[in-house]
């Protein structure tokens, strides 16, 4: 009798473990970020991170790799992606790919740099002359006592402010980068915002590109992140760009381009925005309109010659030499006012003529970020054979897209005036359908901030001409949305729940301590559609990953 006891009492206790089992999430993930398999070291790193999970419940690792690029890559780089692949295997984590990233350009940039959204230059004025037609600047656009020299006490002229005169900044005749003075900010915490900034208002021609630079120094300048120069116009930023800075460096030049868009006025800012202490020198502004540098050549961005009446539009190859810029980089902000119109003989551009030019360049946003073209059909020629690829090589089960800040849209020709929210479900789409063709049944997951009216699925986003609103209604719903952010966001989530998602939480960001995954597991637990969590973080920080597979161990989701 004692004996069938025990047997029951040791049968319930199974099913109980079984069905505790049962209720645990069954997504518990870990975001493998920091690490390009470019050298045999990541191999280790990684597959420490790998066991250190696998040993607390982790059972999937998301990676990127550039697996978007496969075509592109070397011997040395399958045999580490072999490895990383076969620890998978052994620890039971399911390696699940990242790829088909348009926010910031992804393995697509490897294949061609032109495929780069473009802002457009419209009627810019050249002459003619001695076989080439040059680039005539607008000399009107200039930043007034630029090189601050020009001051009272502590007060500097031609700027419409400067913050706090005499208490955050100051003339320095003792350093500076040229002449006799520069301004030095600092006492940031005097100001109830931590701004230490100049600003100056500037006449500009619509849909010009210029370049501003400026000469910077710094001394124990904490947070370097709040330093920033900015361009507005309106509420808009054209010029969302950052430079990270050093806490103490000697002078640096730093310089940006920006498109004037349809501005006529715009408001140019240097300095720190929540300053928390040291000291910030600015001297030796400057600012000029360029011409044709960074010249986009795609089908979506075509360049035009016009006589300055605009009665005759001269053909390429023809009129004039077509204009190509061999040391294209939109990574990079190039010298120079321009790339110069060749005349080949039999041109009818006259000498002296004047003309009217019109192209599209790239924007650099942030310190790397360059987003692509959504409209233009080579993009999806990359993806199907990118897809093709990584068939071939990893067969993976989940794929997750990189659909993350799409920053820029609806500037080229190729996707001017498109409803930008069906532009994105349609790409979205399209990159689903090219990885199921491949890899027929492939679940494919999504970040969710551009499909997400709380988030980044709306209007007046950065550089987007036109409106994301609406985008979840243009994708499958078997798509699974990551949720991602730092602290918990219950709109988002419960958004998602409401239009038939299933979600998985891509949580943590960097964080001290666990508390916000707290919160987002009490969350999810009273959310339906919640399938899982992935630790995130963004600067290489998995000492709390052990931690956080255990909480993952007695996190329950919802009930049906």
């Amino acid at each position: 009798m004692r004996a069938m006891k025990t047997r029951w009492l040791l049968l319930l206790g199974a099913v109980c473990a079984l069905r505790a089992a049962a209720a645990s999430y069954p997504d518990r993930w870990v975001w493998i970020f920091g690490w390009g398999l470019g050298k045999d070291a990541d191999v280790a790193e990684i597959t420490k991170v790998l066991e250190d999970g696998a040993a607390h419940g982790i059972n999937g690792a998301v990676v990127s790799f550039g697996l978007d690029a496969l075509c592109k890559k070397s011997p040395d780089f399958f045999r580490r992606l072999d490895t990383v692949q076969q620890t998978c295997t052994r620890l039971k984590v399911e390696l699940i790919p990242t790829v088909f990233s348009v926010g910031y350009g992804g393995g697509v940039m490897s294949h061609d740099r032109h495929l780069a959204e473009g802002l457009p230059v419209v009627d810019a004025p050249f002459v003619a002359r001695g076989g080439a037609a040059r680039f005539v600047p607008d000399e009107r656009a200039r930043l007034l006592n630029s090189d601050f020299e020009q001051f009272k006490g502590n007060k500097f002229k031609g700027f419409n402010f400067h913050d706090d005169p005499g208490v955050v900044s100051f003339v320095d005749t003792a350093v500076k980068h040229g002449g006799a003075a520069a301004i030095r900010l600092e006492n940031f915490a005097s100001n109830p915002h931590g701004h230490g900034r100049v600003m100056q208002e500037v006449r500009v021609k619509p849909y010009r590109c210029y370049r501003l630079s400026a000469w910077v120094k710094t001394e124990e300048l904490r947070p370097t992140g709040s330093f920033m120069m900015q361009v507005l116009a309106g509420n808009r930023n054209l010029a969302p760009r950052e430079f990270g800075l050093q806490p103490t460096a000697d002078w640096r030049k730093l310089t940006m381009l920006f498109n004037s868009l349809s501005n006529e006025t715009v408001r140019i800012y240097v300095g720190m925005w929540g300053g928390k202490g040291g000291k910030l020198w600015l001297d030796d502004w400057s600012l000029e309109e360029v011409g044709p540098l960074n010249v986009l050549r795609r089908p979506g961005t075509p360049v035009t010659v016009r006589s300055a009446d605009g009665a005759t539009t001269f053909t390429e190859g023809k009129d004039y030499a077509p204009l190509v810029d061999a040391q294209f980089n939109p990574y990079r902000v190039p010298e120079g006012t321009g790339l110069p119109l060749r005349l080949p003989p039999g041109s009818r551009i006259a000498e002296g003529q004047q003309l009217k030019v019109s192209w599209y360049h790239p924007m650099l946003i942030h310190d790397s970020q360059v987003t692509l073209c959504m409209a233009e059909p080579k993009l999806y020629e990359i993806f199907d054979e990118e897809a093709r690829l990584l068939a071939q090589r990893l067969k993976p089960r989940r794929v997750l897209l990189g659909m993350d800040e799409v920053r820029m849209g609806g500037t080229c020709a190729a996707c001017r005036g498109k409803d930008m929210a069906k532009l994105m479900g349609d790409c979205v789409t399209r990159q689903a359908e090219a990885l199921r063709r491949h890899s027929p049944g492939v679940e494919v997951l999504v970040w969710s901030d551009m499909f997400d009216p709380h988030h980044n699925a709306h209007g007046n986003y950065y550089l987007v001409e036109g409106d994301f609103s609406g985008s979840w209604k243009h994708i499958p719903k078997d798509m699974t949305m990551a949720v991602w952010g730092g602290a918990p966001r219950e709109k988002n989530l419960k958004f998602f729940a409401d239009a038939g998602f299933a979600t998985v939480v891509a949580c943590y960001y960097d964080a001290d301590n666990l508390k916000h995954v707290e919160g987002w597991i009490k969350l999810a637990g009273e959310t339906k559609g919640v399938r899982g969590f992935m630790y995130t973080p963004w600067q290489k920080k998995y000492a709390l990953l052990p931690a956080f597979g255990d909480l993952l161990k007695q996190a329950r989701p919802a009930g049906p």
